[in-house]
């Protein structure tokens, strides 16, 4: 893809409105980004989507280093680890070099679900809040979307919508709270789970209805809440579409890098996948998918260029 396309596409897929933001302009209301926003500390919420572990591991593949054959958490950075990288933060939980300042804080959990983050919060209140100028992210929600779906077709799909409807407007909530408390947040969309191979063996396994599609509707009844909850103002909050690219990316995967966009590139269950652990011919750089739910490098990688876009452009 030509470099200048590739930029305005991600400058898109990251505002809050339609229309592209260019460089110094920011999505959802603000005005050009008079001096370059630089944080003085940086908090990781949600779940494993956003985590690096107490042992360095992600949930997704976890690469060896070539030159000394250790597995290396700087390699193939998350989208968390790609904002940190930004402003040279570095994360206790993945420290090769020693640092002995940590600016960069995970409350990231695996599992977490919304109910969630607001314990994350509350965490890092009692663990010395936020600095004066603090960045945030946030994305979670993907594990409430698929409890939600397991119990289909106990409960009717209108019913499940207007839940995930009520959780996306929950998260949307906890963003503006986050705001009171002095951050500029970043909240990220979560990935259309319904283009995921667990979506797809599920449309596989059952003709009932379109299973896959299904996980999508209650995907975007969420992420749609969440865009007109959170403050449309670009000073405090940036929005990042997960689910746009993912979507992208499974539409014309080439453009992007990657050739496979169906199914997991993974053999053995995250975190504990590594480079060595793939199917045949894998590679993390051009899978979508790490496991059946969660992303590859193929798909961090986008990711994380959209954050540090918005990060970059919100007049914060």
């Amino acid at each position: 893809m030509n470099p200048g396309r590739r930029m305005a596409q991600l400058a898109r897929l990251a505002c809050t409105a339609g229309t592209a933001a260019i460089l110094l302009t920011a999505c959802g209301g603000g005005t050009s980004q008079i001096e370059p926003f630089k944080p003085a500390q940086y908090v990781v919420l949600g779940d494993e989507s956003s985590l690096i572990d107490a042992q360095g591991r992600r949930y997704t593949v976890n690469p060896h280093n070539a030159n000394t054959g250790a597995l290396d958490c700087t390699l193939q950075p998350i989208w968390t680890q790609a904002v940190a990288n930004r402003f040279g933060f570095v994360f206790a939980e993945c420290n090769p070099g020693g640092a002995t300042e940590f600016r960069a804080q995970m409350r990231a959990s695996a599992g977490a679900r919304v109910g969630d983050i607001e314990a994350q919060i509350d965490a890092q209140l009692a663990d010395g809040g936020f600095a004066e100028k603090s960045l945030v992210t946030v994305m979670a929600g993907g594990n409430d979307i698929l409890a939600l779906y397991a119990d289909y077709p106990r409960r009717s799909e209108e019913e499940l919508v207007a839940q995930a409807r009520e959780l996306g407007v929950r998260v949307g909530m906890l963003v503006n709270h986050l705001i009171e408390l002095g951050p500029r947040v970043v909240v990220s969309t979560i990935p259309d789970l319904g283009l995921s191979p667990y979506a797809l063996a599920e449309q596989a396994a059952h003709t009932d209805t379109d299973r896959a599609a299904l996980i999508s509707r209650l995907v975007a009844a969420f992420n749609g809440r969440i865009r007109t909850t959170i403050v449309n103002d670009g000073r405090y909050v940036g929005l990042v579409l997960a689910d746009e690219i993912v979507q992208a990316i499974a539409r014309a995967p080439s453009p992007y890098g990657v050739k496979n966009a169906t199914s997991p590139v993974c053999t053995v269950a995250l975190p504990d996948c590594t480079d060595r652990t793939l199917v045949e011919s894998g590679n993390s750089s051009s899978w979508l998918w790490a496991d059946d739910r969660r992303l590859a490098f193929g798909g961090q990688l986008y990711l994380g260029n959209l954050a540090v876009a918005r990060v970059a452009n919100n007049p914060f």
